[in-house]
């Protein structure tokens, strides 16, 4: 599946867009993918309970999706972290 990034993830991939193995169907699934893909991001998106941080945005073709919200290979995800500042 195709990702693309924002924001301090694009440090951890090195890349705006990368493709992810999905095992899976769920918005969830694809986090869950991703965080194993690129373990440094993990602090970005999920608290030490392994809970989606409250400020983690993901986009599912331009809309806002729920963690269990279905998503398939064909569609475009868009992973926003958690940001800090004020």
């Amino acid at each position: 599946m195709e990702l693309r990034v924002y924001g301090p993830l694009r440090a951890a991939t090195g890349e705006k867009t990368v493709d992810i193995e999905v095992d899976g169907e769920t918005v969830h699934d694809v986090i869950d993918a991703f965080v194993t893909e690129f373990p440094r991001t993990a602090s970005q998106l999920v608290d030490e309970d392994g809970n989606l941080r409250p400020s983690v945005r993901v986009m599912v073709e331009d809309e806002r999706a729920t963690l269990g919200q279905a998503v398939s290979n064909e569609q475009s995800v868009k992973l926003f972290p958690a940001m800090r500042g004020g």
